[in-house]
């Protein structure tokens, strides 16, 4: 008598609730096996309604687009900021005033956290008290001297605001909260912990397999969603958050999202796909309680994000040499200040092995090199080559081209 082994196969749902199954025989014993399969876009639903939000990942980053421009204000104050960044309060849309906040998201789950979080805040203070009544007084920088600087060889940048290093304040906060904020929250695993690790899903999987409901989706009128699903899509929104769920344009916001495509397209061809596929795929095996595919998925995950921090932070010094080249010193300050956050970024990436791709002590030493003597003022060509050479052996991209 033969005996059948049957594989079920669960597809993972799109807008269409029902579930699909695969059936096939082979000789062995009767077991039942939920493979997951990605929907064609990220969108999960139970009883007809989706089980997919992350609110609280959008409220957060079109956070950052207000502190971003409140750092470019000489009408901002440090107590305005961070009362922005730590209590989310005092936004211009007030609609982003509430309990969700950036300042208790920024730079928990990696090493040096509160040496992290003190030097963002330094750089608030510095603007709001340094740069900006520099501007006011209009007063033109130079090397040491804080104020406003435009392009003298041709370029069309006028009156960037810049500290005596010649650092754009809003430019080296901003990026430096790609890696610190955005990248921290999804990737890391430390304090307490991303939102695709390991051990911020597995205390939950217990829940998640005898589908205990946690959070009630917007549309839905008793809980309908797992903790293990929400999570994974918390992360999902701190990189899709101000996109389309269903069909990313990229580029959307200020943060991760905006240089993906960018990245995807000339530095590490095709990881926009992988990203976007490797979280639909993640969100497939949590349904299908297949954590060793959800861990895969996480694994890419968090090594393609790391190369959008580790090309960009190498091609902002490359396009800073071109413009040092060219005299043109706004453009200069403009693209090494995010080259200056990139790089503080850095060590909030991951590699395949889990380290990143440079140490809090390696970052200093690097930020320490453009900061010295006058910082972006004495900075050659020939140096912010090097440096972004230094970068690219680090992280294994080519931004050379």
């Amino acid at each position: 008598m033969s005996v059948f082994f049957s594989i079920i196969m669960i597809l993972g749902c799109e807008k269409n609730p029902e579930t699909i199954l695969q059936i096939v025989e082979v000789p062995g014993p009767t077991v039942t096996v939920e493979v997951p399969v990605p929907p064609s876009e990220y969108e999960f639903t139970r009883e007809g309604v989706s089980t997919v939000y992350y609110s609280g990942q959008t409220t957060r980053l079109n956070q950052h687009d207000e502190l971003k421009s409140a750092m470019n204000s000489t009408e901002s104050t440090k107590e305005g900021i961070l009362a922005m960044l730590n209590d989310g309060t005092g936004f211009i849309d007030s609609t982003l005033d509430g309990s969700k906040k950036i300042g208790n998201k920024t730079a928990i789950n990696s090493a040096n956290s509160a040496t992290n979080k003190a030097t963002i805040e330094s750089w608030i203070i510095e603007f709001t008290d340094v740069v900006a009544p520099a501007v006011v007084a209009q007063t033109d920088a130079s090397a040491g001297v804080a104020g406003s600087v435009s392009d003298a060889g041709g370029g069309s940048r006028t009156g960037t605001k810049v500290n005596a290093k010649g650092l754009e304040m809003n430019q080296v906060f901003s990026k430096a909260l790609i890696g610190a904020f955005n990248l921290d929250q999804i990737i890391n695993a430390n304090g307490s912990f991303g939102y695709v690790t390991a051990p911020k899903l597995n205390p939950v999987a217990s829940d998640n397999d005898t589908g205990v409901m946690h959070y009630t989706s917007p549309g839905a009128s008793v809980a309908n969603v797992t903790k293990m699903e929400h999570y994974w899509d918390e992360g999902f929104g701190y990189l899709y958050g101000q996109d389309n769920q269903y069909a990313p344009a990229l580029g959307q916001g200020g943060l991760l999202n905006d240089y993906l495509g960018n990245v995807s397209a000339n530095y590490a061809i095709g990881i926009a796909d992988d990203i976007y596929n490797a979280f639909k795929l993640g969100r497939a095996a949590i349904v299908a309680k297949d954590y060793i595919t959800r861990d895969a998925q996480a694994a890419i995950i968090k090594k393609e994000l790391s190369k959008i921090v580790g090309a960009k932070a190498a091609s902002y010094l490359r396009s800073g040499a071109g413009h040092v080249t060219n005299n043109n010193m706004a453009s200069a300050f403009h693209s090494l200040s995010e080259g200056y956050g990139f790089i503080f970024s850095l060590q909030f990436t991951q590699k395949a092995d889990g380290t990143p791709y440079m140490t809090n002590t390696e970052v200093t030493s690097k930020l320490a090199e453009l900061d010295n003597g006058n910082g972006l003022w004495d900075r050659t060509a020939a140096e912010l080559t090097a440096m972004a050479d230094a970068i690219d052996n680090a992280t294994e991209i080519n931004t050379n081209l």
